[in-house]
């Protein structure tokens, strides 16, 4: 079992900078997927980056070259970086980890990027 735990959200002004951070209660070192997804009010959710154990990662288009997802297994840590933030990348951010044929998810992260 993986016990999830997000942090790093907040207000932020349009352009600015966040990093996000997902605390993971096991070792994420053969954790073969980890992911972070967001849900906007009245949107489903959606992935918005994703890293394999091999260092392949995914984003979504609509965060290319503005967000990277990186991992640091020694500190069972998944992080999202994310700059030039927009009032459309408002929403709640969710870690994910595909873990032995398992789906778990953090409680989230709200992240409101506002004037």
């Amino acid at each position: 079992q993986v016990q999830l735990v997000e942090s790093g959200g907040g207000l932020v002004q349009p352009g600015g900078t966040l990093r996000l951070s997902c605390a993971a209660s096991r070792s994420i070192f053969n954790i073969y997927f980890m992911a972070w997804y967001r849900q906007a009010p009245g949107k489903e959710r959606e992935m918005v980056a994703g890293l394999s154990t091999i260092g392949r990662t995914s984003y979504a288009d609509s965060v290319k070259g503005r967000f990277t997802i990186s991992r640091d297994n020694a500190k069972n840590t998944v992080y999202l970086q994310m700059n030039s933030l927009k009032p459309e990348d408002t929403a709640a951010y969710y870690c994910n980890a595909f873990y032995n044929g398992v789906t778990y998810w953090g409680k989230g992260t709200l992240v409101t990027v506002s004037p």
